[in-house]
């Protein structure tokens, strides 16, 4: 009976521990907290923000913007707290806090978008705007002794050396996936921790192995400046491939789309702001680029990084969201497209094993917010969304900025195009002996004129080949004739003739692959191009300091006088001669002249003006071209040193 008691006693007590633990686990965990909440919020104050928004973002120039302090500064006024959240381009653990409510926005690439969605098996997030398109802030270079054009990597020795999840690795994709590379490995690339460990590899690369580098801003600079890189291809060339976009949370863009809105429209604003203030920018992303981290930027290297990117504004986003049905909104491709096109580069390089999206791209993003803006009539350049009342010219503030298709060039150009690469395509059906080309041939043409519109600036060389059997003038005119219906087809599809040529190949095989119409891509030489009225001035490779190399056949040796209205300054500006416009032609035989452009050039009209300096000047000068074999060219007279002179005028109010 005692030894009952004992066990009884024994078991109270354990059961008096296990309530006195589980009373003082909900003191400390439970009663506690309240009780020291409710002491700071008796000691504290009101909050001035009535609610706070986390965005997942990383340190790209990009997003400098988001992390602003004019963004800040307005969506306080609306009681509004923005939280930042940096996690080091970790594109899986973003799309896992999106998921799990520890984020309400983030922002991707659409490609890092798909892809990290894809492995996670659901896209918990709507993209609601588009941030900004890469426009040659990512390129891929190489010592062109080695790599002459892209098409020259289609060796099993090449390979590309790269940044893992990046913009410049997908660029890289969009490369596989569009052009003829069968000779590739299969493991293409090596790996590099960032643009700088590239930039290490690139400078240390010694000898004659095929390698290529892809890159990115300032460091794309570096390389061409400091060690002789040449720029096979970059994002400049492209159009809807490397896009940034803000992704919602759906449960909270379904809950709180007044607060998606509220930023959407602060961030349009703060952009606009920041673009109406000279270097503007500029200066953003210098001083974002110190406060994460970043290598700090001089002037020179800032304005390259936003030269290479093309921030979205809010007519830009209208159109690209299919809510503005104006002439210049067709020329932007539509969000669905641009997703769809993504996908397909991804699943071609095998990056994923199919669409998870299964052809439904309208799901992924969120049109509704802008649509109301739009509505509104929302501006940018107003906190009221009345812009009729500032005037008819204030709506003409912003504009739609497009690639425009290449346009057409002289013969000669055609031969000093320089060369991309051969664009994969299949095989081409034409009935036997003919140039009727077979119905399934047709449908790969035109998803041909669909790549070849992401390519707006290249030229094409269709070259049409047939057996060497027979007779070989009827198989050269059979050869230009398939070429010829070829082009047709491109042009019907809404490719401009001015940029195909057609030519047939000497026949040389018997088999019947020889049978086929191959697409060479050329590109004129990376200059940078200011429309005038029907006559351009060329300057040369934007990535190295806008030096003007030999300009193209036919042209003046001068620099030109650009007069243009501008609407966001009423003051005349003369950039003299002592800032650099022009460098005195020295010992190189004036194969380079050096010329500054501003780097964002918002001109509404441009005239062409050749001054020219007296007989007494220009004979100090040497001849240009120098003396020596024939070039082709009608002999030149002495070239006359000109000072470019941009004046922009005010537009009266």
């Amino acid at each position: 009976m005692s030894q009952k008691k004992a066990k009884g006693y024994l078991v109270a007590s354990a059961l008096w521990v296990v309530i006195l633990l589980v009373l003082a686990a909900a003191y400390k965990f439970l009663v506690a907290p309240f009780f020291s909440e409710k002491l700071t919020e008796d000691t504290g104050s009101t909050s001035q923000y009535q609610s706070e928004m986390r965005i997942a973002t990383d340190s790209f120039s990009g997003y400098a913007i988001l992390r602003s302090e004019e963004i800040k500064h307005r969506l306080k006024s609306d009681g509004i707290k923005l939280n930042i959240l940096d996690d080091q381009a970790d594109y899986a653990r973003r799309l896992a806090a999106l998921k799990n409510g520890d984020v309400d926005l983030a922002v991707f690439t659409i490609d890092s978008y798909l892809t990290a969605g894809a492995n996670a098996g659901e896209f918990p997030g709507s993209i609601v705007m588009i941030i900004d398109e890469t426009k040659g802030g990512d390129a891929i270079i190489a010592k062109t002794n080695v790599v002459s054009s892209l098409q020259a990597l289609n060796d099993p020795e090449a390979c590309m050396v790269l940044t893992p999840d990046s913009p410049s690795e997908f660029l890289a994709r969009v490369v596989l996936a569009h052009f003829n590379l069968p000779r590739l490995p299969e493991k293409w690339w090596i790996e590099a921790d960032g643009a700088r460990a590239v930039l290490d590899q690139a400078r240390s690369h010694r000898g004659s192995q095929k390698r290529a580098f892809v890159l990115w801003e300032p460091y794309i600079s570096r390389a061409v400046n400091q060690y002789g890189y040449q720029i096979l291809l970059d994002s400049s060339k492209l159009n809807g491939y490397i896009v940034d976009v803000l992704v919602a949370r759906r449960d909270f863009l379904r809950d709180q789309p007044e607060q998606v809105a509220d930023l959407i429209k602060a961030y349009f604003r703060a952009a606009y702001q920041l673009n109406q203030q000279e270097n503007g920018m500029q200066a953003l992303v210098q001083k974002d680029a110190g406060e994460t981290g970043g290598d700090p930027l001089n002037d020179a290297q800032a304005q390259k990084v936003v030269q290479g990117i093309r921030w979205k504004n809010t007519l830009e986003n209208f159109a690209h969201f299919g809510l503005d049905n104006g002439n210049a909104s067709q020329d932007l491709q539509h969000i669905e497209d641009i997703i769809a096109n993504i996908v397909e580069v991804l699943v071609k390089t095998e990056a994923i094993d199919r669409d998870p999206l299964e052809g439904k791209y309208h799901t992924l993003f969120y049109q509704q917010i802008l649509a109301e803006l739009k509505d509104s009539s929302f501006h940018p350049a107003r906190d009221i969304n009345m812009v009729s009342e500032l005037g008819p010219d204030l709506s003409t503030m912003e504009t739609i900025r497009t690639t425009a298709e290449a346009q057409a060039i002289s013969d000669a150009q055609w031969s000093q195009l320089r060369p991309v690469g051969e664009l994969k395509m299949k095989p081409l059906v034409f009935v036997r002996g003919s140039s009727n080309i077979s119905l399934a041939s047709k449908r790969d043409l035109a998803g041909m004129a669909k790549k070849l519109k992401t390519f707006p600036e290249f030229y094409l060389r269709i070259i049409g080949q047939t057996r060497a059997e027979g007779d070989a003038n009827a198989n050269r005119r059979l050869a230009e004739q398939r070429a010829g219906a070829v082009a047709q087809c491109l042009m019907n599809d809404g490719i401009g003739s001015q940029r195909i040529r057609t030519e047939a190949m000497p026949s040389q095989a018997r088999a019947g692959a020889a049978q086929s119409v191959r697409f060479i891509v050329g590109q004129l030489p990376y200059w940078d191009r200011i429309e005038t009225f029907g006559r351009k001035l060329w300057c040369r490779n934007k990535h190295s300091r806008n030096h003007l190399k030999s300009p193209p056949l036919g042209w003046s040796s001068s620099p030109v006088l650009i007069c243009s209205r501008s609407l966001n300054n009423r003051r005349a500006k003369i950039l003299s001669s002592k800032e650099g416009l022009m460098d005195t032609f020295g010992n190189d035989q004036m194969k380079r002249w050096s010329i500054i452009v501003k780097s964002e050039i918002r001109f509404s009209c441009a005239i062409l003006v050749v001054p020219w300096f007296s007989h007494r000047f220009s004979s100090a000068l040497p001849r240009w071209p120098p003396r020596g074999p024939s070039t082709g060219r009608p002999p030149a007279s002495r070239p006359l040193l000109a000072s470019l002179v941009l004046l922009e005028l005010a537009a009266s109010s």
